[in-house]
């Protein structure tokens, strides 16, 4: 990544949220849930809102905070904060929907779970490559594929986390850049 002071410019360029991997997987969590709770949850449960606006918060703050990024580091570091934690809170909800049921969450080492988590590590997988076992399998099922992308989703939202805190050690913000570019214009 090129520092800003090298480049030249005040306002770095920001990535695309589309190429970011924790938005690919926040964007398959929310269809995922979105479905999820169509076949397998009452349309007047309160738990529905609560599962898709945490799965939306999730893919929205995302965006948001990348689009943020121009100007306020402190602001994107910020919103992928607040997506991190909507991602936590709908992983919750998922856990109780299996505790609800007796069955307990797939052992992170299970067949299963390791089968979810190769498919879900490719690159440009969609929602479509897991529509077939969200309409098909039954909700204990569709709960535990919901948790492994979620882990996945909040693994990767960790590690841009921790990016953006180096990046904003290392460069600032808005106004620390801008104030030495100024200092460097009055040599």
């Amino acid at each position: 990544m090129e520092n800003h002071e090298q480049s030249g410019r005040l306002l770095p360029a920001h990535g695309n949220y589309r190429d970011l991997k924790s938005f690919q997987k926040a964007e398959i969590v929310y269809d995922l849930t979105y479905r999820f709770c169509e076949r397998f949850l009452s349309r007047g449960d309160r738990t529905v809102d609560q599962m898709v606006q945490a799965a939306r918060s999730g893919k929205q703050n995302i965006i948001e905070g990348a689009k943020a990024s121009r100007t306020s580091k402190e602001t994107e570091l910020k919103l992928t904060n607040v997506a991190r934690a909507s991602l936590e809170e709908l992983l919750a909800d998922y856990e109780d929907f299996l505790r609800q049921r007796c069955v307990k969450p797939w052992d992170k080492e299970s067949a299963e779970a390791r089968y979810v988590r190769r498919l879900g590590g490719k690159a440009g997988v969609g929602y479509a490559v897991f529509r077939e076992f969200v309409e098909t399998r039954p909700g204990e099922v569709v709960a535990n594929i919901a948790l492994c992308l979620i882990h996945q989703a909040n693994y990767l939202l960790d590690r841009q986390i921790r990016q953006l805190e180096d990046a904003f050690l290392r460069d600032g913000g808005l106004r620390e850049r801008m104030a030495r570019a100024r200092r460097g214009l009055k040599r």
